[in-house]
């Protein structure tokens, strides 16, 4: 029994030590939190600083801004924050969940209305949106590009008519879905969403003056576990190499 006994315990032993080892050549995860219009280039800037950085492995969480938002706030796991809007961002910083001196404006991107490629109504431009029976708009209490869509309706004066036609998603790939489907006659989304699909057109992209600055902030996570590895992604994003990845799916850098 005793001999049996020592055996168990250098088993333990030695899986403990080997488990040990195990933890230590993991690659660090870094989590980011990022709005729903950036999958596509951020997963490509992944991949392109997993390259240079083995040792860090980008976990991303997509979503809308608001709801990226409000699981920061209640403790979700989050090492950096990609905002489509600064109204989340502001929120985020009045909180005190940002970390000091790393809050910087990203990027630029435009507002369009588009419609399914294929069996769409006829539509010149936003006011036009009246003449449908349904449009996809996000929804606007979290959603950066549905808040976005009610200040160009309200600008135009037809807000009210176009709530009774409006169904809301979760975020803007999901009011981009729709209209590929053709499940909505129109929809609201960012002209870098629209680039991306072969299923839907652009039929206009919303005045300047209808709606504030669409502007992308981005900043470290006060709570952040990895600060110095997030500083480090968030300068990358940042950089020249980034500069070609994000202008390549239509977005605008801050300069």
């Amino acid at each position: 029994m005793k001999k049996l006994f020592a055996l168990m315990m250098f088993a333990l032993l030695v899986t403990g030590c080997g488990g040990g080892e195990v933890d230590k050549t993991k690659p660090v995860e870094l989590h980011v939190s990022a709005a729903a219009s950036l999958t596509d280039a951020m997963n490509e800037l992944a991949t392109l600083y997993a390259a240079d950085n083995p040792d860090v492995k980008i976990v991303f969480n997509f979503g809308s801004s608001g709801a990226l938002q409000q699981a920061i706030e209640n403790g979700g796991q989050a090492d950096l924050f990609y905002s489509a809007a600064q109204k989340q961002m502001d929120a985020l910083e009045r909180a005190g969940e940002l970390l000091d001196g790393t809050r910087r404006n990203l990027l630029r991107n435009e507002v369009v209305l588009i419609v399914p490629k294929v069996g769409a109504k006829t539509l010149a431009n936003f006011a036009d949106v009246v003449t449908v029976d349904k449009i996809a708009l996000g929804e606007p209490k979290g959603v950066p590009v549905g808040q976005y869509s009610e200040e160009i309706f309200n600008a135009l004066g037809i807000a009210d008519a176009v709530k009774s036609k409006a169904v809301y998603g979760s975020d803007v790939r999901q009011v981009l879905a729709w209209v590929e489907t053709g499940e909505v006659d129109c929809g609201v989304v960012y002209a870098t969403d629209a680039a991306v699909s072969d299923k839907v057109k652009v039929v206009a992209v919303a005045p300047a003056d209808s709606h504030k600055p669409v502007v992308y902030p981005a900043a470290v996570v006060k709570s952040s576990k990895h600060a110095d590895i997030a500083k480090k992604f968030l300068d990358f994003t940042a950089s020249d190499v980034a500069r070609k990845v994000f202008e390549k799916f239509g977005f605008k850098v801050v300069e």
